[in-house]
């Protein structure tokens, strides 16, 4: 059957959906085509469920360590068919709300099943031909399953599965020193297992200043987690009921011996059984498809949303990419992807902020910098809660004035970063925040003080 639409929307993530109804709302007819679950990663695998965890996880941790604040609770267990209900009872309004909202909408026509281009404005579901001069790809991302020797021979979970387990692995061996993995190391950890990182790098999330990924090391290893670093050929053998991780270190070459293998090594987009070459849509090596800077394809009329486009991997991305495509198409407003500013969070506790430049990146670009530093150890908040471990820093171009970047690793950094990340879209001078009378007791309270005190980066 043909059907044509004024804009078809490829997959129900982040920014699919809003995009659907907004345009329904302006009086277009809609098809969007989703083969799986609605809600995308963020709401069936990544950021609901995922944190969902992490608090049960962090309670535990704070249970353990009651005795300290004066508070005495006894033996602190962890039910996992509990944990994981809760999660399930969080997650599942978000992801059924996500399709009933799709389905209430007005001028928009749900299907299910894979969509594949026939031509660049033709797109086949089944028996069903949709055809339209706007279409928009927000198909996401999955994890990657790397090339291990003996990958075959074991059984292996990934982020997603992992939503799945409802028991306590004895130990889990997570496979990538990344930012997925980090949490569900540390978050394993806290309910109980055993936990070893093996991370082909000689640090944990190279994207960062070396600092930074040592200060999060150590806060891996003061809970218990066994960090090998230099795993630069890791092999896989099945010893009984346990997973034998050969690991080619050059200090410690003995393999791990775990009883559960996570493989958290990156991510890769959900466009190769999109029929791609047929609608002429250009994408790099490794399928992320090429767009400019407003996520228009090399094909008129076609646009790329969310995880597939390689700009960016995170929610709040990709609902900027529906923010700035709505934009440009319906409001005449020119907005464009290259007035983004990076900004992203590692949820460990205490979690990583991060905005802008990083110190490498600046030190590469030849800017004169001002950088500030401070120790969470003399935050007043941290030692409230005796979470102390961790430092904040700020880079400030030294000629305009205008903050390049910042990191704040420590208690809240997570929203803390959000201060320093607005006065950086507001184009305005780092004084804007050091001359500001802030709340006493609080973490950003330090900012000011932090940046009273900056110094030539040499």
């Amino acid at each position: 059957m043909n059907k044509s639409y004024d804009a078809i929307v490829i997959g129900t993530g982040q920014s699919g959906p809003f995009l659907a109804i907004r345009m329904a709302k302006a009086g277009h007819k809609v098809a969007i085509i989703e083969r799986h679950l609605f809600g995308g990663t963020c709401v069936n695998t990544g950021c609901i469920p995922t944190k969902t965890l992490v608090a049960s996880a962090r309670t535990a941790y704070v249970a353990r360590r009651a005795a300290e604040f004066g508070v005495n609770v006894g033996s602190v267990t962890v039910d996992m068919k509990r944990v994981k209900a809760r999660k399930d009872e969080i997650q599942r309004p978000s992801q059924e709300g996500a399709e009933k909202r799709l389905r209430e909408q007005p001028n928009i026509d749900v299907y299910k099943g894979q969509a594949r281009f026939e031509d660049s404005h033709v797109v086949v579901v089944g028996d069903e031909r949709l055809s339209s001069d706007k279409i928009f790809i927000n198909v996401g991302g999955r994890a990657i399953v790397p090339p291990i020797q003996g990958l075959d021979q074991v059984p292996y979970l990934d982020n997603s599965s992992m939503m799945g387990v409802d028991f306590l692995p004895e130990h889990l061996i997570v496979v990538g020193g990344s930012y997925i993995g980090l949490e569900f190391a540390q978050m394993y950890r806290r309910f109980g297992s055993k936990v070893t990182v093996l991370q082909r790098e000689n640090r944990l999330i190279p994207r960062e200043d070396e600092e930074i990924c040592a200060e999060i090391k150590n806060i891996m290893e003061r809970e218990g987690i066994t960090i090998r670093l230099n795993a630069t050929c890791i092999t896989m053998e099945k010893r009984g009921s346990q997973i034998a991780a050969g690991v080619d270190c050059t200090h410690d070459p003995a393999p791990t011996i775990g009883s559960h293998l996570l493989l958290a090594t990156g991510r890769r987009p959900n466009t190769d059984d999109l029929g791609l070459d047929k609608a002429g849509v250009g994408h790099d090596e490794h399928g992320y498809i090429k767009v400019d800077d407003q996520l228009r394809t090399n094909v008129p009329g076609i646009w790329a949303l969310g995880d597939c486009n390689g700009q960016g991997g995170f929610t709040h991305t990709s609902y900027n990419d529906y923010e700035i495509v709505a934009a440009n198409l319906l409001d005449n407003d020119p907005r464009r992807l290259s007035d983004r500013i990076h900004a992203y969070a590692l949820y460990i506790d205490p979690p990583l902020g991060r905005c802008g430049m990083t110190e490498t990146e600046v030190r590469k670009s030849g800017k004169k910098a001002l950088i500030g530093r401070y120790e969470m150890a003399n935050v007043g908040r941290a030692h409230e809660r005796s979470e102390t471990q961790g430092f904040m820093k700020v880079i400030v171009d030294a000629e305009t004035k205008l903050i390049l970047g910042a990191a704040i690793l420590g208690i809240e950094g997570d929203e803390v970063i959000h201060t320093i990340l607005d006065v950086m879209y507001a184009k305005a001078p780092y004084t804007v925040i050091s001359r500001a009378m802030h709340i006493h007791p609080t973490v950003s309270e330090l900012l000011p003080t932090m940046l009273q005190d900056l110094k030539p980066m040499e």
